[in-house]
């Protein structure tokens, strides 16, 4: 390093010296003694750009004890003002790299000794990092501080909790927060109620499913994409691909345009119910708009049209696999070979 030997003078460094000191430092290992050398230095003045500079440099050695400590240091020294966005990366380092969760909660407690009160970005951050790693009992006793840490609910927040809620099975919880959005004065959006419609279609609840759709549609809120690929999932599991089939047209008349999900759901449908010809004439559709089928669709479908014993299907299938730049596997041929 060219620029580390400027430290063992007397001169005095510019933030910017400092800077280019750190940035240039290749050994991992020398991250924690180059600190305290300039620690020691009379212009010691650390910015939170430097800071930010040596967790990362930590971070990317995984280096978390060290991180650990120098977020104690600059507790205890207070010597520049640290901004939101500096925490923000510090939770994310912990949460996502270290896998160090209840790090990134005391980090979030901790920001008001620093003299930084965390945004509601930050806090709602932590809350989804929790319902990520099904820290699903941690998440409302977090919520619970949004007061203390000086943080407004939003309806990200309330969205998140949902979420959680819906994922361990609360069904009946994530509904009563629903009825909190207008006592927090927050509004329920699409993927509020997406969220929703996802959790009752996983417990096998379609009918409670659409009339939750209805009554999102009562209170202006236009459904999107996921909102009607949610529907056509539930209506797959339970068979009903005729309905989901309907449900597809009825999206693109609420000018949602289906995404290749949409058009996948349908197909799936078709094949798990063994409607394997008419299955064949939805792909064909599929691929007119433009959508190619899953690998396993060809599957599956090349499968059924040999049980079928319907050679000119098949042949079509097989000839829109390839040139959709699939090769089919020994044990499909084997399959077709016998069939014809």
């Amino acid at each position: 390093n060219n620029h580390l030997h400027k430290l063992d003078h007397k001169d005095w460094l510019s933030p910017n010296d400092i800077l280019k000191i750190f940035e240039n430092l290749k050994d991992p290992n020398s991250i924690i003694p180059v600190f305290n050398q300039y620690y020691n230095r009379k212009d010691y003045r650390p910015t939170e750009l430097l800071f930010t500079l040596v967790i990362n440099k930590l971070a990317h050695a995984n280096n978390f004890d060290a991180i650990d400590s120098l977020m104690q240091t600059i507790k205890l020294q207070k010597c520049c003002r640290l901004s939101d966005d500096f925490f923000y990366n510090v939770i994310k380092i912990y949460g996502h790299l270290a896998g160090r969760i209840n790090r990134a909660i005391e980090t979030l407690y901790d920001m008001p000794s620093y003299n930084c009160w965390p945004s509601v970005k930050t806090f709602n951050f932590v809350l989804n990092l929790l319902v990520c790693s099904k820290f699903f009992d941690v998440v409302y006793k977090v919520y619970l501080q949004a007061p203390v840490l000086g943080v407004e609910i939003d309806t990200c927040c309330l969205n998140i909790l949902i979420k959680g809620l819906c994922e361990s099975g609360n069904l009946s919880a994530a509904f009563y927060v629903l009825d909190e959005f207008p006592k927090q004065r927050c509004k329920p959006n699409v993927r509020t109620f997406s969220t929703l419609m996802h959790g009752l279609c996983e417990g096998g609840m379609v009918e409670e499913a659409f009339e939750l759709f209805e009554r999102m549609e009562r209170d202006g809120i236009d459904p999107d994409t996921i909102t009607f690929n949610i529907l056509i999932s539930g209506l797959r599991k339970q068979g009903r691909v005729k309905e989901g089939m309907e449900l597809l047209e009825r999206m693109k008349l609420k000018g949602c345009r289906p995404n290749p999900g949409s058009y996948q759901e349908v197909l799936y449908g078709l094949l798990e119910t063994n409607k394997f010809v008419e299955a064949k004439r939805f792909m064909g559709w599929m691929i007119s708009e433009g959508v190619n089928p899953s690998f396993l669709s060809y599957k599956k479908l090349i499968e059924g049209l040999c049980e079928e014993k319907a050679v000119n299907d098949m042949d079509w299938v097989l000839k829109q696999m390839v040139h959709q730049g699939f090769v089919p596997k020994m044990g499909m041929w084997g399959e077709i070979v016998r069939t014809v």
